[in-house]
């Protein structure tokens, strides 16, 4: 949508963790409202309808119908959590909320840094997106500074990981999949 523009560029006005997701992380996509994203997107038109809120949350007519059904199926970016996520901006304020975000987006660079064995993009972005941030971090200061976990090659530390993650998602009966029409 032609001079669609946002300042916030990690969390979107729909509640979507931009800054989790791997096409901005790939440089493919600037996030909500950074520029030639997704232009076309129907709710940063119905946010120029409603005084340009910055989050739908900010709305008065939030909850509208656009979240009654939200997004069954996911896009590159797991829309799993969104309403979660929109409502926990709002109950915390985005600042707070930008802050955890923050601190997820660390964590995910870290990951893709230091124990990506090539494949593994995708699957830490849904874990940094769904899985609880204590967990998380709990998880990988228990994992990382494991005296025989320093010594292994970048493919095992990744599939160690990736594992740990499956597990604890399988606890907290959560998905660590994209979720596709027709699947």
């Amino acid at each position: 949508m032609k001079n669609f523009s946002r300042t916030n560029l990690i969390f979107s006005l729909c509640g979507l963790n931009c800054g989790l997701c791997p096409m901005k992380l790939g440089g493919y996509c600037p996030g909500c409202g950074g520029g030639a994203g997704n232009q076309t997107c129907v709710i940063a038109r119905c946010s120029f309808q409603h005084d340009h809120v910055e989050y739908c949350f900010l709305c008065p007519e939030y909850p509208c119908s656009r979240y009654s059904n939200i997004d069954p199926y996911d896009s590159f970016l797991t829309h799993q959590g969104q309403l979660r996520d929109i409502e926990r901006a709002r109950e915390i304020g985005i600042e707070a909320y930008n802050n955890q975000l923050s601190k997820r987006i660390q964590i995910l660079e870290q990951l893709l840094s230091d124990y990506d064995d090539g494949r593994s993009k995708t699957f830490y972005c849904l874990a940094m997106n769904l899985l609880p941030l204590p967990e998380i971090e709990i998880l990988l200061e228990r994992t990382i500074n494991e005296n025989a976990f320093i010594d292994l090659p970048v493919k095992e530390k990744c599939r160690q990981i990736t594992g740990q993650f499956k597990e604890l998602a399988q606890q907290q009966g959560i998905l660590l999949k994209l979720r596709k029409k027709g699947s």
